[in-house]
């Protein structure tokens, strides 16, 4: 419901909230336990996001956190900052105007401190600059090729890492 998406939905937004799921997920937390989360996604991906989600778990790839945007406020820039992996947020795109595919419930932003958003000297969230480096594989971090990456292009997701600029090593779209 509208309610339940809070800041994160509103008038104007490309997609009806009635096109929106809520889908609880298991992941493995960096202290190497079980932990639950949740993503609002497009209905389409629902089956998708689960399957995808299972196999980040079976590989123990560890997601630092995972809670809707609504949480804080639907500010990006308040969930980058605690490492927030995130899905749906009515938004324009970064640095422009043109609807966000986070608006439509097909994007996925995967733990951003590790995995930065990065165009010019601008790197986001700024505690990502640690990890600009990619030839230095830290826990978290997706790379070309690697396991994460595979599993969400097996479900029709393309990586933001391999764009030229801006480089979003945290985004995957459908």
């Amino acid at each position: 419901t509208t309610e339940r998406l809070g800041a994160s939905y509103r008038v104007g937004c490309p997609v009806a909230p009635e096109a929106l799921r809520l889908v609880g997920l298991t992941y493995v937390g960096f202290d190497g336990t079980a932990a639950q989360g949740e993503l609002v996604v497009a209905d389409a991906v629902v089956e998708d996001v689960v399957a995808i989600f299972t196999e980040l778990y079976r590989q123990r790839f560890p997601i630092r956190g995972m809670v809707t945007v609504e949480a804080f406020g639907a500010d990006d820039d308040a969930s980058m900052a605690v490492n927030n992996t995130s899905a749906f947020n009515c938004r324009p795109i970064t640095g422009g105007r043109a609807w966000s595919q986070h608006s439509y419930g097909v994007a996925i932003d995967l733990n951003p401190r590790e995995n930065p958003y990065v165009t010019g000297q601008t790197v986001l969230p700024p505690e990502g600059r640690d990890y600009l480096d990619r030839a230095n594989p830290v826990p978290g971090m997706i790379r070309a090729g690697d396991p994460v990456m595979t599993a969400f292009a097996a479900h029709g997701f393309a990586w933001g890492g391999y764009w030229t600029d801006p480089v979003d090593y945290q985004h995957f779209e459908w």
